[in-house]
């Protein structure tokens, strides 16, 4: 059987629960906000490098810079890679062209396409390709084709042949490679 409760002792429990429900919301919010605003301060104190006037933050493991109106993103930031005196050909001749790539490492690969197309669009389009016979059903394409080659050797190299550009290095140091590839483009180095 129920109790028989009074109209006043029903109203005080109904009262009594608004004022528990109404605290616990406002502890909620009260931690949510507060939490927002360490994430903001995580933001605020990620790593700053500034390279030949261009300013470098790294986020997530990866280094973030904005030139003219394109944001670039790095694996690694140019103190961390070997820099190569290669005589490459500058941003501007991949504007709105097709770009072929043949790859021996998906990281490097990855690379190149998070900034030459995915992220910022600056290639028409990026397809696998081979430079010369391939048993893939790949297109076959040559140096007038804007093309990288990116393959494992024992030395490291990144070298212009007309529109051809070869990038070689041991396959642990390809993704640094790649990220040396866009520093030259780029005119950071």
């Amino acid at each position: 059987m129920r109790k028989i409760i009074s109209k006043h002792k029903r109203e005080k429990k109904i009262k009594t629960k608004q004022i528990i429900i109404g605290g616990l919301l406002m502890f909620v919010m009260l931690f949510s906000i507060l939490g927002y605003s360490f994430q903001g301060e995580k933001i605020e104190n990620s790593k700053k490098l500034n390279y030949n006037d261009f300013e470098f933050i790294e986020q997530n493991g990866f280094w973030f810079t904005n030139i003219k109106s394109f944001q670039f993103v790095f694996k690694y930031n140019p103190e961390q890679v070997e820099e190569i005196n290669s005589e490459l050909k500058s941003l501007e001749n991949y504007y709105n062209q097709p770009l072929y790539i043949s790859s021996e490492d998906s990281g490097a690969e990855l690379e190149i396409y998070r900034n030459l197309f995915y992220q910022n669009q600056i290639v028409q389009r990026m397809q696998p390709a081979c430079l010369e016979e391939c048993e893939e059903d790949l297109p076959i394409k040559s140096c007038r084709d804007n093309f990288i080659i990116i393959k494992e050797s024992e030395y490291v190299n990144i070298i212009q042949n007309e529109s051809c550009v070869f990038i070689e290095g041991p396959q642990e140091n390809l993704t640094m490679l790649a990220d040396e590839f866009l520093f030259n483009i780029l005119e950071i180095r």
